[in-house]
């Protein structure tokens, strides 16, 4: 069960920060961003709240529910995602990519608390 809980948490992770540094450092991506109409402070917090989310989410000294409250953000930041390309009429692989990640999401929670 750790494996799952590991794996699944770690790929959710690695997709927050990849996301938060092309939130912060990638040209083409901040532009998207403005783009989708959210103004820079807004992406800028957005890469921050990720970073904390994946912080709780990788420390196992972190209560359970301060880590359940980093499941809700991160799971609102990926339906924020789908809203916000859905209504860009942006590709709808980039929909099927946040469901794959909430997968994830639901997958490591339910395995948090097998591994509790």
């Amino acid at each position: 069960m750790n494996i799952i809980y590991w794996t699944s948490t770690s790929l959710v992770s690695l997709m927050l920060i990849l996301s938060s540094y092309t939130y912060l450092f990638n040209k083409s991506t901040i532009e998207g961003i403005r783009e989708l109409g959210f103004p820079d402070f807004f992406r800028i917090e957005l890469a921050i709240l990720k970073i904390v989310g994946v912080i709780i989410l990788l420390l196992p000294s972190i209560p359970i529910q301060i880590k359940e409250w980093s499941y809700a953000g991160i799971g609102l930041f990926f339906i924020t995602a789908i809203v916000a390309h859905t209504a860009h009429r942006d590709s709808i692989i980039l929909t099927i990519i946040n469901l794959i990640f909430i997968g994830l999401l639901i997958v490591s929670n339910i395995y948090l608390h097998k591994t509790i």
